[in-house]
């Protein structure tokens, strides 16, 4: 972590952190979807512990769900000491990608094929996740009515 990048108490900017997470998350789900995708939506960020002036950033990114357009994104950011080279997690998130066409419509993607036990974990609590954004999303439309 550069001085550029940090506030008045020599940790990153909590906007800069988003915008790593948005891009890594981006990333894993254009790979998923074979294709151009846009960010839907960032829930359940947290920042755990402040990244510090010195330390190397290390994003993590992993679809954990896919529908027939949109997939969920797993990021975990971790934060590690350049000289013990400890690692500790900063920040978590969880990301909603939809794949487009050049025109920007909504196309179909892969199934998601969990191969493990932290996979299948992974999709598993992606599924509860989704359900509780889709019912969210259908009540804030219904607000709008």
């Amino acid at each position: 972590m550069l001085p550029g990048r940090t506030n008045v108490h020599g940790t990153i900017f909590g906007g800069i952190l988003m915008e790593w997470i948005d891009g890594a998350a981006g990333i894993a789900a254009a790979r998923h979807a074979g294709g151009l995708v846009v960010t839907a939506s960032m829930d359940r960020l947290h920042f755990l512990r402040p990244v510090l002036l010195g330390e190397v950033v290390i994003v993590q990114a992993q679809v954990n769900f896919a529908a027939r357009s949109s997939m969920e994104v797993g990021v975990r950011v971790f934060a590690e000491n350049q000289i013990t080279r400890e690692r500790k997690q900063a920040t978590r998130a969880y990301l909603t990608f939809v794949a487009v066409d050049e025109h920007g419509r909504p196309r179909e993607v892969a199934p998601l094929r969990p191969e493990n036990a932290d996979e299948r974990r992974r999709f598993r609590e992606a599924r509860v996740r989704r359900a509780v954004r889709l019912r969210e999303r259908r009540a804030m439309k219904k607000s709008h009515e």
